[in-house]
């Protein structure tokens, strides 16, 4: 089952560290086993109730679960459904994967720490070869502190409207606060990630939203310059991006960071772009959680968009999705954040955990 070979292929992401080498390389006894060990229940349970269709790989490896018998010790268990895995590494083993992490998605559930299974994701695509690049927001972080500063959010069209006071705690949270946090854990898990925002490099231009009367300093992507990234990818670094920028003459501005995974995505050719987010993915309807949509092509989400289907916050996470394609992207995805390791599930295996949006 596909959540079996994300489970076998984190519980050995320990071995494969000791085994690869990194440019820059932590020492070993610097890493923790004990993050790699997962419980996946949660993980289970989704792809019972939100897939209705099983792919032949798919079927495989549940044939592989089946297959477990008296004679066969956990360890072999775990190299068997591992090796369902193989395909998946080869396809995309030295491509970039561009990952956006933010919103509801952040939060920890109750029950699994989302934060740490994100992590832990991003390091093992990280040790088997593929090219992680995360891009994040931290909304739920910014409203924290905007109230301890006595700031009271305030949003118009799902949009934050963001005056100098608020934009110099977004730039304090994003920048200063959430993104160290992430590349602290990133390292701390084995792999090597470097913070940058928008500014750093003149990753990102920014420009004025069009709606900039209302809403202060919301900005939009004038322009990608991935110089400062391309060397880090390469060299198998965890670039970590804080979807804050500035425009030409120095004003900072804050940036949907959909919008800046999907144009760095297309900036650095990426063969994925993934948006991390609080739904299953898109729905057929939208009242119904197990009408999930699994696969679709540019020109049914738009049919969807205009027949009313697709709603609400969903349409400018599809239209990011569309814009990337359109550039040059092979595949977008929207798929369940809060599923424990929903990243592996949808680069590793057939199931996937959300929608997959082709050109």
């Amino acid at each position: 089952m596909a959540a079996a070979a994300a489970a076998a292929s984190l519980e050995i992401a320990p071995f494969l560290q000791s085994q690869l080498s990194f440019s820059s390389k932590s020492k070993a006894g610097s890493q923790s086993p004990s993050i790699f060990k997962i419980k996946t229940p949660h993980v289970e349970n989704f792809a019972s109730n939100h897939r209705t269709e099983i792919t032949k790989s798919s079927r495989s490896l549940t044939s592989a679960a089946t297959a477990v018998t008296d004679t066969q010790t956990p360890a072999e268990f775990r190299v068997d459904i591992l090796s369902e895995s193989l395909p998946f590494i080869q396809k995309f083993r030295g491509k970039t994967i561009v990952v956006k992490y933010g919103g509801a998605a952040m939060k920890p559930n109750q029950k699994d720490n989302l934060l740490a299974s994100v992590v832990k994701d991003l390091v093992l695509l990280s040790v088997v070869g593929l090219r992680p690049v995360l891009v994040h927001g931290g909304g739920p972080e910014i409203n924290f502190w905007l109230k301890r500063f006595g700031i009271e959010p305030v949003f118009r069209d799902g949009l934050r409207v963001t005056d100098a006071n608020t934009m110099e705690i977004v730039s304090m949270v994003l920048v200063g606060r959430v993104n160290k946090s992430l590349v602290s854990l990133i390292n701390k898990a084995g792999a090597t990630a470097v913070g940058l925002s928008g500014m750093d490099g003149r990753l990102f231009t920014a420009r004025p939203s069009p709606n900039s009367a209302k809403l202060g300093f919301v900005g939009e992507v004038a322009r990608v310059d991935p110089t400062v990234i391309e060397p880090l990818v390469n060299s198998g670094h965890i670039p970590v991006i804080a979807s804050v920028a500035a425009d030409e003459f120095g004003q900072s501005y804050n940036i949907n960071a959909d919008t800046v995974a999907g144009e760095l995505a297309a900036a650095l050719g990426a063969e994925k772009l993934i948006l991390l987010t609080d739904v299953a993915g898109i729905l057929e309807n939208r009242e119904d959680p197990m009408s999930l949509v699994k696969e679709i092509d540019i020109k049914g989400v738009k049919k969807m968009i205009e027949d009313g289907k697709v709603g609400g916050g969903m349409i400018p996470k599809v239209n990011c999705c569309i814009r990337s394609l359109a550039q040059g992207v092979r595949t977008a995805s929207i798929i369940d954040g809060r599923v424990e390791h929903s990243l592996l599930l949808e680069i590793l295996t057939d199931a996937g955990a959300g929608t997959m949006i082709t050109g």
